[in-house]
């Protein structure tokens, strides 16, 4: 019962926004962002920027959901 428990949770999106995952926004949508965020700041580690765009999470109430890749790339460049 206690492993039932632990996959539905971590199937699920936690609303506390505790834990800050790159995976909660979809793979390829993130993929896309951080291949984005890295041609347009070449002086940034690929791990700069998912820390950037975790702050970003942290600032925005723990989710990116509903924002255009844009506006987190714009936002993510203004913390970078």
């Amino acid at each position: 019962e206690n492993s039932l428990q632990k996959t539905s949770t971590c199937s699920s999106v936690e609303p506390s926004g505790v834990f800050v995952s790159p995976y909660a926004l979809n793979l390829s949508s993130f993929t896309k962002l951080i291949k984005r965020l890295q041609e347009r700041h070449p002086e940034f580690s690929k791990q700069e920027i998912v820390e950037a765009v975790q702050e970003l999470r942290k600032i925005n109430k723990g989710v990116l959901g509903g924002l255009a890749i844009s506006a987190i790339e714009e936002k993510t460049s203004a913390i970078l």
